[in-house]
């Protein structure tokens, strides 16, 4: 949804790239995989931190949807979604990437997905909900490693682990403070873009399956 450099395209330099990619896994079968320690910290404490966002806020019961929806311009699967309730859960990787402060959702590109959430499924509010989750041991002893490589310590080091480890617990916080919400009203005008936005990389899309 960025907008491009210039007036005369309709496409920023970021959204043609992934349609590049798109564009070889479709016709070539080359597809670019992703993963990384960020998003394997999302996937593996999502129930905790719907668990999390649960007893904060005093919702009725959620749990995590299996539902992919879809129309004619986007598909998707949102975290949660009940007769009630529409949320999408972000788990901060450490301390210093939750937004403690911020008044405004950090990254725009939620925004965006939590709209398509709501066209998909018809709701007129969502939240977004950054949940600050103790890291998985084993994610943790991967940075312990990474902590000694950048120290060039080949021996355990104990306070080095100490430091790790403090940093991916967060135990000593209140629930509350673990948990930041940010309200998201339904807005008609940003669906109609991103509508014409996908319309938009179709007709890239097309293009490049032509020339390759």
């Amino acid at each position: 949804m960025t907008a491009p450099r210039t007036k005369t395209e309709t496409l920023s330099k970021t959204a043609k790239s992934y349609i590049q990619e798109l564009v070889l896994e479709h016709k070539y079968g080359i597809k670019k995989e992703f993963s990384s320690r960020y998003t394997d910290k999302g996937l593996q404490c999502e129930d905790e931190a719907i668990s999390l966002v649960n007893n904060v806020l005093g919702l009725s019961f959620i749990f995590k949807n299996e539902e992919h929806f879809n129309n004619e311009w986007i598909t998707g699967t949102p975290d949660v979604n009940t007769n009630d309730v529409l949320l999408d859960i972000k788990c901060s990787y450490e301390a210093h990437t939750f937004p403690f402060f911020e008044d405004e959702i950090p990254t725009k590109d939620y925004y965006y997905q939590l709209q398509g959430y709501m066209w998909l499924t018809g709701k007129t509010e969502a939240l977004l909900c950054y949940c600050l989750v103790n890291t998985p041991l084993e994610i943790v002893e991967d940075e312990i490693r990474r902590e000694h490589w950048r120290h060039f310590k080949i021996d355990e080091d104990a306070e080095l682990r100490e430091y790790v480890e403090k940093k991916h617990n967060f135990n000593h916080l209140p629930d509350a403070t673990k948990v930041k919400v940010f309200k998201i009203e339904r807005d008609e005008t940003v669906i109609w873009e991103i509508q014409k936005k996908v319309e938009e990389a179709n007709i890239y899309f097309n293009q490049l399956i032509e020339t390759i």
